[in-house]
């Protein structure tokens, strides 16, 4: 409601200032007063239809355009004795201006826009720290990508961090959904429907990393993306075992999707009676192997001749790990 109001003192103000450049001392414009109108409405406009406006690329623009000026002015003062010579051949100050001005603005802006990662341009200050405070970047893996299940939990709305995917993290994916493997070809392409799915929801700040840092040439994908982490201050998640090993001996925050989704689990104690059914013989000589809905493994003794059977266990003892969980128990009774 408040911007509204802003909005609507902007109007008034625009057909004020419409009105006094439309009626002059020596003559009328009344062209003045629709042309104020309609770029005032252009503005509104497009104030309207871009309402998620990031505040780095804003204040970058602000900062650009405020250093443009002032080195177009302490330019214009140091050549100031060039301009008095010259002054007899024509307004030389004007065109000096018309031409730097837009120049060094352009430039300056571009610059920022380019180097925000390294230097946040936050209002009303200005943080040179790379220190990031508060809520850190989720830097994703080609593996948590694919997996899929990132885009599930996003969802959810648990995680509002901004999700930042690597250039060569992309041309990774690309690289496998190119594959002439068929296998590797549908993985591939999950991962960038995942990632086209991230990007077009609105409530999800998703950002692609762009920018080329020298230190990673020459570094395996894993290697880049512990480094640019760094780089960053940010947490990696991944689904990769070997990747958790490498980034924590680095010091960069991970956080494992395998870890999560067995952190949700149902917790069984040992004593309690479970339902499954047999799937299939185990690898010793009296185990049966069930599943339960989430895909934790359970391995029943005494278990092997109820293959295909409903059957009830009795849980002895549960095993976790980061690449999942195990349940073991003894075969009680057969439902059906």
């Amino acid at each position: 409601m408040a911007l509204w109001i802003l909005r609507g003192l902007f109007l008034l103000i625009a057909a004020g200032v419409g009105t006094s450049l439309a009626f002059q001392e020596d003559a009328t414009y009344f062209w003045a007063i629709p042309a104020t109108m309609l770029l005032t409405m252009l503005v509104i406009l497009m104030d309207v239809l871009i309402p998620r406006k990031r505040v780095e690329v804003i204040s970058s623009v602000y900062f650009g355009v405020f250093v443009g000026l002032m080195m177009t002015m302490m330019l214009q003062l140091i050549m100031a004795p060039t301009f008095n010579l010259l002054e007899e051949k024509g307004p030389i100050p004007i065109y000096f201006q018309l031409v730097f001005t837009p120049l060094f603005c352009y430039v300056c802006v571009s610059v920022l826009m380019q180097t925000q990662e390294d230097f946040r341009f936050i209002i009303p200050y200005i943080e040179f720290s790379k220190e990031v405070k508060g809520v850190r970047p989720y830097l994703l893996d080609t593996s948590v990508v694919i997996d899929g299940r990132i885009a599930d939990l996003i969802e959810t709305g648990i995680v509002e961090n901004q999700l930042i995917i690597p250039r060569f993290i992309l041309s990774e994916l690309q690289a496998i959904a190119d594959s002439s493997d068929k296998l590797r070809r549908s993985r591939g392409r999950r991962g960038l429907d995942i990632l086209n799915r991230l990007r077009n929801d609105e409530n999800v700040d998703f950002k692609i990393y762009e920018r080329e840092i020298p230190d990673l040439d020459g570094h395996p994908v894993d290697m880049k993306l512990v480094l640019l982490a760094d780089h960053l201050q940010a947490k990696v998640v991944t689904g990769d075992y070997n990747l958790n090993k490498v980034a924590r001996l680095h010091n960069v925050m991970v956080i494992n999707l395998n870890d999560i989704a067995n952190s949700l689990k149902p917790i069984f104690l040992p004593g309690e009676t479970v339902q499954v059914t047999v799937i299939k013989m185990g690898e010793e000589s009296n185990q049966g192997i069930g599943y339960l809905d989430d895909g934790t493994m359970i391995v029943i003794e005494n278990g092997r001749d109820h293959v295909g059977k409903n059957v009830e266990i009795s849980v002895t003892s549960v095993l976790q790990k980061s690449a999942g969980r195990m349940i073991f128990g003894k075969f009680t009774n057969v439902i059906w």
